[in-house]
């Protein structure tokens, strides 16, 4: 049984009919994944809020799991099925889980189920693939649950993510450098696309200069390589790309 497979299986003995459905987003409905570098990506939509004891429940399962899969795990998001249309932005979630989560959770899983909920901005670009792009694992079809994520809170959660692009850059380069990408192809041709797509589009579409950079990210992301930017003007780059992004006329559209 596919991972999957199981994560929706015992989502459904752990929630019962409180689960109005389970989602597969990200690079899995992309078609870009590489099991190195992608993590599995999860949307899990109830009808009511989760007990504590259930949601305790739900994350010990999901640690589990998380065990089993590729290197980058699971992340995982639940909201309310009455957050999601109409869309509520920024938009509020039950549970959330990532990696870079789970030592919190090991150590003290009492104050993770506390604590972790409020609201979470990335959700609406994560809405938008499930719309465009996503894959109903159980429950309502997508189109009854999604309801239209604007231009504006879609714009705004994408932004957050490269609003530190000069310093990230440094250290996380082809994430920085393909989703500067992603962004700025949706501010001009409002087009929802993978990494590996921003980066095609941007081979495209940058001034000579910058190709090489992108070819090295793209290199990378679909590899297990780390690349050598020595010599990439990386700051220069992040600081032209967030200049194009805002003095783009469509930003304001």
């Amino acid at each position: 049984m596919e991972l999957t497979d199981e994560f929706v299986l015992r989502s459904r003995q752990i929630l019962g009919d409180r689960l109005a459905g389970v989602y597969l987003h990200g690079s899995s409905v992309m078609g870009c994944f590489n099991p190195k570098k992608s993590d599995i990506d999860l949307l899990v939509v109830v009808h009511d809020a989760v007990p504590d004891a259930d949601k305790a429940a739900f994350m010990d399962m999901v640690v589990e799991l998380n065990g089993e899969a590729p290197a980058k795990g699971i992340e995982m998001d639940m909201v309310q099925k009455d957050v999601c249309n109409p869309f509520i932005y920024p938009t509020p979630f039950e549970l959330h889980f990532s990696i870079k989560h789970l030592d919190w959770y090991r150590t003290n899983p009492a104050d993770y189920i506390q604590k972790m909920n409020g609201v979470n901005k990335d959700l609406a670009a994560y809405f938008e693939v499930i719309r465009r792009q996503g894959k109903c694992l159980y429950g309502t079809p997508i189109a009854e649950v999604f309801g239209k994520v604007s231009r504006e809170a879609y714009l705004d959660s994408i932004l957050c993510d490269v609003a530190d692009a000069v310093d990230d850059i440094q250290t996380n380069t082809a994430y920085i450098v393909l989703n500067l990408l992603r962004v700025l192809a949706f501010i001009r041709e409002d087009a929802v696309l993978s990494k590996k797509e921003g980066g095609e589009w941007g081979l495209a579409t940058l001034p000579d200069s910058y190709r090489p950079l992108v070819r090295l990210a793209l290199d990378e992301y679909a590899s297990d390589r780390k690349q050598d930017y020595a010599g990439e003007p990386l700051q220069e780059y992040a600081r032209f790309m967030l200049e194009q992004i805002s003095a783009s006329p469509a930003i304001l559209r």
